[in-house]
């Protein structure tokens, strides 16, 4: 946007600095930049935003910052909003969008800066069902011994935008009557970003086959109803990738799968099976997408199931995992804790939490790059990615650190900011640790005065390079809070203090928010919920000579 310099000049009162920083904050949104095409900004995972300029430490107080507006929905938004700037909608022209997705089958897109309500409704709204046809979302009661999504399951992971093609890639879940014949089917949908539209070979059926004994023959077979797509979705290198774990896990048989799409054709072209001659070792990290790095490799942890690699099988229960997306997701390498079998026996899934990649800047000569990650025990796991460490019976120590009793059980993901990773466990504060030079300190550097109960939070900073850190949490009573990333002492915001004005809403499970541009994007169990500067007093613009 061109200001109007001659007028500017003419009029140098104290006023007209506020007409200005009125014209530029209502600017901004046509100049927006920041996309958040994936689940945590980038395929790393490590959950930062560097390129938010607008809410700092010092403009996010309870007298500056609040809900904007909220648009509802018609069910559980349990994968993270996204954002694609400048999108030309057909016959609404350009918008900044938020695009989310529900247990009830739909995605949406809604104006991502409508605190005005002018565009109240979405600018497009997809459902992947049809009743009249018998075509629904699945009926919590059809797990009735575990029915952990409630009261229904549409689509459950966070989806993924490929901003150049301006295509959605997003996973439902349907069941679908035809007289007496019930089938439970997953699809993956290539949406138009800009129409919501289905793109040519869309969708397809999620079917799989690998060799393997496990259940029983010398094939093991997806089987839909057995199976839900709870990570989100990996775009990488032009295959969209899938990872499943459990639908109930008393509904067996069941395994952790990873397969691979062509981007464009919706051909599946690779799938790996983490327990094809035994059972379980699903992925489900409470939502965490798979990390991946620029060298082609995938990066998974495995949950509660069978582990008979050092005897020469093929299953990884309770393991960390790195599989080559360029040979076809052939298993690289794994780490595989030295308690696998207490972890086993006391259901302390290791898979609870996703791993992150972490920037080499703080690895070391001997180990320059590392990921990190924990899980229910509460032990934290610092892995050299390139040589994971396998399996050793007597103590973790082939690894760069294994640290017991830092923090309790772990459900999400740790986030990285410069230099510090961020842990919210259950039951406990949040905490900074910080790490250089390959090691991660063994106390605390800061951490909040507040617990969080279960399943603690998962946290998201935003800062301007390395400036103006905060952290971003959904805590499960339903509030949005916020912290100085530098000191966690620091509390910045709690909606809840604020009654009824910046109401969250009802809590989904391991949710995190987004920071895009000025804004925070929260899902909840029926609304998307924004937050950002509160309008200051209006300022009247100088009439025009």
């Amino acid at each position: 946007m061109t200001l109007p310099n001659k007028r500017f000049r003419r009029y140098r009162s104290p006023v007209n600095a506020q007409v200005l920083a009125f014209l530029l904050t209502w600017a901004l949104p046509l100049a927006a930049q920041v996309n958040v095409l994936t689940y945590q900004y980038d395929n790393t995972r490590a959950g930062s935003n560097l390129s938010e300029k607008t809410l700092t430490p010092r403009t996010v107080s309870h007298t500056r910052f609040g809900r904007l507006f909220r648009q509802s929905v018609d069910g559980s938004i349990y994968g993270q909003p996204l954002y694609l700037s400048n999108v030309k909608i057909k016959g609404k022209g350009r918008h900044n969008v938020v695009y989310l997705a529900t247990e009830h089958d739909s995605v949406y897109a809604f104006d991502a800066d409508d605190n005005q309500g002018a565009n109240a409704s979405p600018l497009w709204h997809m459902s992947f069902i049809d009743p009249a046809k018998g075509v629904t979302a699945v009926p919590s009661q059809d797990y009735v011994r575990c029915p952990a999504i409630v009261p229904e399951i549409g689509i459950t992971s966070t989806p993924v935008i490929d901003p150049v093609a301006h295509t959605l890639y997003v996973e439902s879940m349907t069941k679908e009557s035809v007289g007496s014949t019930v089938s439970y089917i997953h699809r993956l949908h290539a949406v138009d970003a800009t129409t919501g539209k289905e793109r040519p070979g869309s969708p397809v059926k999620i079917e799989a086959t690998v060799p393997g004994t496990g259940d029983g023959t010398d094939t093991v077979v997806f089987i839909p109803k057995n199976q839900k797509e709870r990570l989100g979705l990996l775009l990488a290198n032009g295959v969209v990738y899938t990872a499943w774990s459990s639908q109930c896990e008393r509904l067996e048989p069941f395994h952790g799968w990873i397969l691979g799409y062509d981007s464009k054709t919706l051909h599946q072209i690779a799938a790996f099976n983490s327990s094809p001659n035994g059972a379980e070792a699903s992925f489900w990290e409470s939502g965490v997408a798979p990390a991946a790095d620029d060298k082609g490799n995938i990066f998974l942890i495995s949950g509660n199931g069978t582990f008979d690699r050092t005897a020469g099988g093929p299953d990884l229960g309770q393991s960390y995992i790195r599989l080559s997306a360029q040979e076809g997701l052939k298993l690289k390498d794994y780490f595989t804790p030295f308690n696998v079998e207490h972890l086993n026996r006391h259901d302390i899934d290791l898979g609870s939490s996703g791993a992150i990649l972490l920037p080499d800047d703080v690895g070391s000569a001997s180990h320059p790059h590392l990921m990190i990650g924990s899980g229910k025990e509460g032990r934290i796991y610092l892995l050299d990615r390139d040589h994971m460490g396998g399996h050793s019976l007597d103590s973790d120590n082939q690894i760069v650190q294994s640290l017991d009793g830092a923090i309790k059980k772990l459900f999400g993901k740790p986030t990285y900011f410069n230099g510090s990773v961020y842990f919210c466990g259950a039951g406990d504060n949040l905490k900074q640790f910080s790490i250089s030079d390959g090691k991660l300190e063994t106390r605390p550097r800061s951490q909040t005065e507040d617990q969080f109960k279960y399943p603690g939070c998962v946290p998201t900073v935003s800062a301007d390079g390395k400036a103006d850190a905060i952290v971003w949490l959904l805590e499960s009573d339903g509030a949005l809070r916020a912290y100085d990333a530098s000191n966690l002492e620091n509390e910045l915001y709690d909606s809840n203090q604020e009654a009824a004005r910046d109401t969250l809403g009802a809590y989904v499970n391991f949710s995190v928010p987004i920071v895009a541009n000025g804004k925070v994007y929260a899902g909840t169990q029926d609304s998307l919920v924004v937050y950002g500067l509160l309008p200051q007093t209006r300022v009247s613009l100088p009439h025009q000579r």
